[in-house]
Order: structure tokens, then sequence, then C-alpha cells
């Protein structure tokens, strides 16, 4: 494992070109976003999402969240997107909500579990972005944490707990939440709130009116 520090405004674009590589090659690497830490992989390498399960100890009937860098690239892993997602997608990407839409088939069977939606954000912070921008293509992204812990909110909580399986980590110090993003299902009408975070409710609502929270 090599552990990067990077800043966190204006992170070195070697130490993304490494991280984005590794990526490339089937590898794991922790990031910092916004809300929490996260652990990345290659959304269409199988194999290395296979890692991610297993550095996590995660069930895999549990699908995982994908990111991507901005949001013309929603298409990539998801389509027909509503109304109400692309309200919110304006409004709040990239920021600290999750939206469940409905996948591409080119997103394999192991991301979803089998599911026909997709959980993706565009998270809201300079070192992912710039991962995912270098990278050029949709992450698997769920926190870096093993499952049913405590969610990272620095680059140590998340090595602690899941350094041994990773192969790079970009340490750019504490997140600005310190609490994973709201998850919104916005293949239902109206909306439904699936898991409270960073972003609430009320502020949702303002967007898209009718909201199941």
């Amino acid at each position: 494992m090599r552990i990067l520090k990077v800043d966190a405004e204006n992170p070195d674009a070697g130490a993304i070109r490494e991280a984005a590589a590794v990526i490339r090659d089937g590898g794991l690497v922790v990031f910092p976003t916004e809300t929490v830490y996260g652990l990345a992989a290659n959304a269409f390498d199988a194999e290395a999402v296979r890692k991610v399960f297993e550095a996590k100890s995660r069930l895999f009937s549990r699908p995982l969240p994908v990111q991507v860098g901005d949001r013309a690239s929603l298409e990539e892993v998801a389509v027909d997107l509503s109304d109400d997602a692309v309200r919110l997608a304006e409004s709040f990407m990239p920021g600290p909500i999750t939206l469940i839409l409905r996948r591409n088939p080119a997103i394999s069977d192991i991301v979803t579990a089998g599911g026909e939606t997709v959980a993706v954000r565009i998270p809201d912070n300079a070192v992912a972005l710039a991962l995912l921008r270098e990278f050029g293509g949709p992450i698997v992204a769920t926190s870096a944490n093993v499952s049913g812990q405590q969610e990272p909110r620095d680059a140590a909580e998340a090595i602690k707990q899941i350094g041994a399986s990773v192969d790079v980590v970009l340490d750019a110090g504490p997140t600005r939440y310190g609490e994973p993003s709201t998850v919104v299902d916005t293949t239902v009408t109206p909306p439904r709130i699936v898991r409270q975070g960073a972003l609430s409710a009320d502020e949702i609502r303002k967007v898209v009116g009718g909201l199941v929270a």
C-alpha cells in the first residue's frame, strides 16, 4: 500500500495519475470525498469490483454505488432519467446526494447485485473529481470501511479498517461533512429518501416538491 499525501484543493497531478493507473489495472484506491473517504475500483472490471466486496467483508447481495465525474457521464451508467432525477442532478450534483436510477445494461450484475437500478453520485471534492477525470470512466465508490463499521472521515480511519486490501491511499485530510451522502430513489414517484445523510430532506423537497422522507 502506498500513501500519497495530496492537497485537498489542488491535488498533485502525479499522485492522481498513479491512483488512476491503479484503478485502470484492476486495483483498489482509497480517496477522499466531501462526505467520507471512499474505496474505488473500475466499475467495468468485475474482478476489481469483487475485490471491493472482499475488502469490506460486504455481502454480494448488497449493490455497490457508482461515481462519475460530471452530469454528462450519467448516461454511461444509467438510462431513462425521470424529470425529478434530472432536476436533482442539476441542483445538487456535484454534491452530497446519491440518486438511484435505472441502470445502463453496461453496468455489471455484480455491481447492482442483479438489480435493475444503480446508485450514482458526483462528488463535490477536488481530489475525487480529479481522480474520476484522470481515470476517464465510472468507478465503484463505496465508503472505505468494513461493512457495519463507522464510515471513515479521514485516511487514517480508512487505513485502519481496510488498508491491508488496497493499493493506494490518497490522503487529503479530514472530509468536509463527515457523514455519508443522502440517497434518493428517483425510480419511484414521488422520489423517496432511502438514507438520510448530509443533504437535508427540506433542501431536496424545494426541488422536487413531493418527497417520501
